[in-house]
């Protein structure tokens, strides 16, 4: 694997991890974690690499590796599209596969209907009332995070206040990048024409219904892997269904 920084649009570096050659493969993982949590520390990319495509894992701003910007005007509406478009370009990705977990799926999403054109697409851990219901849902997390010395175990903040601190989140950009993030209408998802798969744990719906999702998708197919929304990413069968997706 390597590692090279790229300036956005606005000057914030943005570091990306790439393994393999081969095909291109854009991988965006979710809220709080980081392309190493995502990505490589369970095989996924690995498994990639070894089927012949090249994982591109870029750390959104904010985590990981990332530039995380205290400013808030660091994050304008849009930011992660704009972001994942200035990787496209720095990169000159033409020919390529999109796949998004999570906040990184509802990114990947946002990104199509803004203009970007993947080959294939996989929305992992995503819902369809992830797309315009997300103020909700990050009124969630805003609440972890403003009561983070607080949360205690029983409470319902208590894995994501967990997860931020194994991840040793820089609490004040990701305030920010959720105040940020935009609702994605839903009559925008009949944009989203290339073949996608809606991959989701068993016993995930914190984002709401994937089957409810693929229905609303013009090209898609649905496949569970087991887990939760916090377990399923660490199950070898998510890495096996995105391979055999792209294979295809």
């Amino acid at each position: 694997m390597n590692t090279q920084t790229i300036a956005s649009f606005d000057g914030t570096p943005i570091a990306v991890h790439r393994m393999g050659t081969g095909r291109p493969v854009l991988l965006l993982h979710g809220l709080f974690s980081s392309a190493h949590m995502n990505w490589i520390k369970f095989g996924h990319a690995q498994r990639l690499a070894d089927a012949g495509f090249e994982a591109i894992m870029p750390d959104h701003r904010a985590h990981g590796d990332s530039g995380k910007p205290h400013e808030a005007s660091a994050y304008p509406p849009d930011v992660l599209v704009r972001d994942v478009k200035a990787v496209i370009a720095a990169l000159e990705l033409d020919d390529f596969d999109l796949v998004g977990f999570s906040m990184g799926g509802r990114t990947a999403a946002a990104s199509v209907i803004a203009g970007v054109r993947p080959r294939r697409l996989v929305l992992a851990g995503m819902g369809l009332e992830s797309l315009d219901n997300w103020q909700a849902r990050a009124a969630f997390f805003i609440d972890a995070i403003d009561r983070f010395d607080e949360v205690k175990r029983g409470d319902r903040a208590f894995m994501a206040v967990s997860f931020m601190k194994t991840m040793n989140v820089d609490r004040v950009a990701a305030r920010h990048l959720l105040l940020a993030l935009d609702e994605i209408a839903r009559e925008d998802v009949a944009r989203i024409t290339m073949p996608t798969l809606v991959l989701c744990g068993e016993d995930d719906r914190d984002n709401g219904s994937p089957h409810a999702l693929a229905e609303a998708l013009p090209d898609a197919r649905l496949q569970l892997v087991p887990g939760t929304h916090m377990s399923s990413v660490t199950e070898a069968a998510m890495g096996e269904a995105i391979v055999n997706f792209l294979s295809d």
